[in-house]
């Protein structure tokens, strides 16, 4: 593993136990160049994953890049970071077991939607505006409708 401070091949590992949620191993490393301290994860991955995106390229899936996305969604929300964390195993978990090595951006995007909407109307807006490409204010009217004909309660506006 090389060292993120001074890219020093030789870590040792310090530390290691299992996530809370056991999707993953944490491991407390140590660089023996510069000293410096840092924490990798390792997860198991089922099968390699390819996206098929809208304009018909095809890029390798990217975990990291599925959690910042949430993470800009939630960002300022008063949303625990275990529930993301979970969400997020949830759908690469259900991605992986699908039984398709290649998987629309299309699919991907509804997962998110589908998670963030039980965990934040906000955060589910939010995504769903650029996820949906949204143009103008109806389309917001739109989801807002739908949100709130889903549940039976009307968005508040805050």
């Amino acid at each position: 593993m090389r060292c993120p401070f001074c890219g020093g091949d030789e870590t040792q590992v310090k530390d290691s136990r299992p996530t809370e949620d056991n999707t993953a191993i944490r491991r407390r490393r140590i660089c023996n160049t510069c000293g410096g301290r840092f924490t990798t994860f390792e997860r198991v991955q089922l099968r390699e994953l390819m996206v098929l995106k809208r304009s018909n390229r095809r890029v390798p899936f990217d975990r990291e890049k599925l959690m910042r996305s949430v993470q800009i969604a939630v960002r300022k929300r008063p949303v625990d970071p275990e529930k993301i964390e979970r969400m997020v195993s949830g759908i690469v978990r259900q991605l992986e077991s699908s039984g398709e090595s290649e998987i629309t951006a299309e699919t991907i995007g509804n997962h998110v939607m589908e998670g963030l909407k039980g965990i934040d109307d906000v955060a589910y807006v939010r995504f769903a505006s650029v996820y949906k490409n949204f143009r103008e204010a109806k389309d917001f009217e739109a989801l807002l409708d739908e949100l709130s004909d889903s549940d039976g309660q009307p968005v508040k506006n805050t």
